[in-house]
C-alpha cells in the first residue's frame, strides 16, 4: 500500500481541533509522516504531538523528519507506559489513526477503538481513514457517534475519513 495522499492527510487534519492549553494529539501509525506533516501545517505544535509507530524503520524516519515531535515505538492496539509518561496527565484533544483497522478482526478493531475513545474527553475526535464502504467499527459497538467525509478521490485507492466521538448528540447517526 502506498502512503496516504496529501489530500487525504489534509482532510484528516481538518477534523482535528487545535489543542487547548494542556491538550495533546496522538497519531497512530504515522508511517512516512504524510499525516504528521498535515497536522503540523494545521497548527498542531510539535511539542503537543506524539506519533505512536510500530515499525522501527518508520520511527527512525519520523525522528529525522520531525525532531520536535515525540515519536514512540509501540503498538497502538496496546499502548504502553511510554505514551502514558509522555501524556503525564494532559488531556487528549484528538487521536488520528492511519491504522489498517479493516485488516484486523471486528472484535479487535472495536476493542482498540473503544480503548482510545475511553481516553478521550467527551466530544474529542478519533479520526480514522478507510478504503472500505463499510465503517471500520459500527458506532453502537463503541457507544459513539460517527461522521464520514465524502470520498477523497485524490488518493489511491480512494478513501474517506471517519470521525468517531462520544457525547455529541448533534452528530448521532450522521453518515455521509
Amino acid at each position: 500500500m502506498s502512503p496516504s495522499s496529501r489530500a487525504l492527510a489534509e482532510r484528516m487534519a481538518d477534523r482535528v481541533p487545535l489543542p487547548g492549553e494542556d491538550g495533546v494529539v496522538v497519531e497512530l501509525g504515522p508511517g512516512t509522516g504524510v499525516v504528521t506533516r498535515a497536522l503540523l501545517a494545521r497548527g498542531i505544535k510539535p511539542e503537543r504531538l506524539a506519533c505512536l509507530e510500530y515499525a522501527p524503520e518508520f520511527c527512525a524516519l519520523l525522528k529525522a523528519l520531525f525532531p520536535a515531535v515525540h515519536v514512540i515505538r509501540g503498538d497502538a492496539y496496546r499502548p504502553g507506559e511510554d505514551l502514558d509518561r509522555w501524556l503525564d496527565g494532559r488531556p487528549l484533544a484528538a487521536v488520528v489513526s492511519s491504522l489498517p483497522l479493516m485488516a484486523r478482526p471486528e472484535e479487535e478493531r472495536a476493542g482498540a477503538l473503544k480503548a482510545w475513545l475511553d481516553r478521550l474527553p467527551v466530544g474529542a475526535p478519533f479520526v480514522q481513514f478507510t478504503y472500505s464502504p463499510a465503517l471500520p467499527v459500527r458506532p453502537e459497538r463503541v457507544d459513539a457517534q460517527v461522521e464520514t467525509s465524502p470520498w477523497v478521490k485524490l488518493n489511491i485507492p480512494p478513501a474517506r475519513v471517519v470521525t468517531y466521538r462520544r457525547g455529541c448528540p448533534a452528530l448521532a447517526g450522521i453518515i455521509g
